[in-house]
């Protein structure tokens, strides 16, 4: 018999070791963390220690995630109720601006909207300032936010030139976008592709929703 053999014949019959209990202290076998040779159930409880180990890693991975979403919740909860609070276009962007860049350690914070009347008084913004066809094609191409290098986004040239990294919300009233929100940084990792969207996501709706109001 080969070992895949014997493998086999010991899963399919439990109830040998019933019949020969003592084998289990008898057979030793090589520690995998040293080199003195110990028996079945020893490594049969050194396994589970770490298995053990492992699920207990993972848990506190988990709990760190867990909290972490948390804070980020209150974050876009202290937002959300700022941005209901502002009156006017301008208290909107203030309180955007003020809590991205604080609550959120946002450094660069860039926006820019078309396809939308300014208020009076606020035409001159640098938000309003014209867009290009190319900026306004490649948002209206964005189903949800976009994260990476700011490499990639060579048509956004109005990003500030020491961001290495960027998520893009686009705003959206209806099925029409009328601009596009972008988080910049400096550390080329803040803002990387495989990272989760749906707080950014929450995050272009509330910007967008209290935008759309005070215009």
């Amino acid at each position: 018999m080969d070992a895949t053999e014997v493998a086999a014949y010991l899963k399919n019959h439990p109830e040998f070791f019933d019949h020969y209990a003592d084998l289990l202290a008898q057979v030793l076998i090589p520690d995998q963390h040293g080199g003195h040779a110990i028996s079945i159930t020893e490594r049969q409880l050194g396994t589970l220690r770490d298995r053990t180990r492992k699920l207990e890693s993972k848990l506190a991975e988990l709990l760190h995630f867990g909290e972490e979403n948390d804070a980020i919740g209150e974050k876009l909860h202290r937002l959300a109720v700022s941005l209901v609070a502002a009156g006017d276009f301008p208290a909107v962007l203030a309180a955007l601006y003020a809590h991205l860049g604080t609550d959120f350690a946002v450094p660069h914070v860039t926006l820019r909207l078309w396809g939308i009347n300014a208020p009076q008084g606020e035409e001159g913004r640098v938000e309003f300032a014209t867009a290009d066809t190319a900026t306004q094609a490649f948002a209206a191409g964005l189903r949800h936010p976009l994260c990476g290098p700011s490499a990639r986004f060579e048509a956004l040239s109005w990003l500030d030139p020491n961001v290495r990294s960027v998520a893009l919300m686009p705003l959206q009233r209806g099925t029409e976008t009328i601009g596009l929100l972008a988080l910049g940084s400096e550390e080329m990792h803040r803002f990387y592709p495989e990272m989760g969207t749906l707080f950014l996501t929450r995050l272009g709706d509330l910007a967008c929703a209290a935008l759309i109001r005070t215009l």
